[in-house]
């Protein structure tokens, strides 16, 4: 009785090895398909071209102090940082020779009216004896005319006293415009010569001045906008207001009006960049560049259907959300996005 179980179990293994075989012969095969994802044909658009200039803060203009007279700078009572008014007086110049010319002035003035009370006198009494008849009309002229001219005497000794003393006056120191005094270097107890530059003060609205190459003066017009790097992070917007008709050793300056800017420093340096018009670029959504250790990959679709992750070089773009693609790929290339997840994330 077990021989025949035997016989049977081996036959059974004999019979089940070809159908086994047979079966492996008819599997199905699976067609590929194209990875899951948003497809983004690539096409130039057009992008707006920034270029990297050096800014600085400043203001619409500086007014200079300047000294009007000779002399000692006696007080100067500002410093740098200090805010000052239109017409304040800030100092003041003294000249110990104006002085002694008022002194001399006013002395002959003195005398020069005596003059004027004696030649008044005489006048007066020659009328009286021409009036009974004992001098002719002529020397009463005379009189007249030696009267008028020690009078004249008197008012130019007068007028040259206080010709002194104007001058002596301009020894006033004043602000010429209101706002933040940047230089004060001259110590008081200098001498000083007439246009020689006591104070700087600032004048005018803070603005950013910017200096170009000159290849860039064709390129940037007014109302072109401008980008400047705070010192804390982030960015300030602000628009070209002015263009000086002018090239001073290769550089070209602008003025920008920009709302906000702090001007606690005037002269400070910034990094800006500024339009120069719109040239053509491959931008693509930022969210379909991938990175691992410090490279950029975009997945592009081949022409069997399949993805390939290749290499790119990019850039910031002036579009928010987007990147410009410097290297690795051209135009007509296809990218594959990342796949949504069923809840659309």
């Amino acid at each position: 009785m077990r021989k025949a179980l035997a016989a049977t179990a081996a036959l059974g293994l004999l019979l089940a090895v070809p159908l086994a075989g047979c079966g492996s012969t008819e599997e199905p095969t699976e067609t590929a398909r194209a990875p899951a994802g948003p497809r983004l044909v690539l096409t130039p658009s057009d992008t707006v071209d920034w270029q990297d200039v050096s800014a600085e803060i400043a203001t619409v203009d500086q007014a200079q102090v300047l000294a009007r007279i000779p002399g000692i700078l006696a007080t100067l009572s500002v410093r740098e940082g200090d805010m000052v008014r239109k017409g304040q007086a800030i100092g003041r110049i003294v000249d110990s020779q104006l002085g002694y010319q008022s002194g001399a002035y006013g002395a002959q003035a003195a005398a020069a009216r005596a003059q004027a009370e004696q030649a008044k006198a005489e006048l007066e009494r020659v009328r009286f004896l021409h009036d009974n008849g004992v001098y002719a009309k002529a020397r009463l002229e005379q009189a007249q005319a030696a009267a008028a001219a020690a009078q004249a005497q008197v008012r130019a000794a007068q007028a040259q006293q206080a010709a002194v003393g104007a001058v002596a006056g301009q020894g006033r120191v004043v602000a010429p415009a209101t706002g933040r005094v940047l230089h004060a270097d001259v110590p008081p107890g200098s001498p000083v010569t007439p246009g020689m530059t006591v104070a700087v003060i600032t004048a005018g609205p803070t603005i950013v001045r910017l200096e170009m190459p000159e290849s860039l003066a064709d390129k940037v017009r007014i109302g072109s906008r401008v980008s400047v790097s705070r010192a804390g992070g982030g960015e300030t917007m602000g628009r070209v207001v002015k263009l000086y008709p002018s090239v001073a050793t290769g550089q070209v300056r602008a003025d920008v009006e920009m709302p906000g800017i702090d001007n606690s420093l005037i002269g400070r340096r910034l990094p800006a960049r500024v339009e120069t018009g719109t040239r053509k670029a491959l931008l693509v959504p930022r969210a379909f560049v991938t990175s691992r250790y410090g490279i950029d990959y975009v997945t592009v679709l081949t022409k069997d259907g399949d993805g390939a992750e290749v290499p790119v070089q990019m850039a910031a773009a002036s579009e928010p959300g987007k990147v410009e693609i410097l290297s690795g790929l051209s135009a007509g290339d296809t990218l594959i996005g990342p796949a949504r997840d069923a809840s659309g994330a």
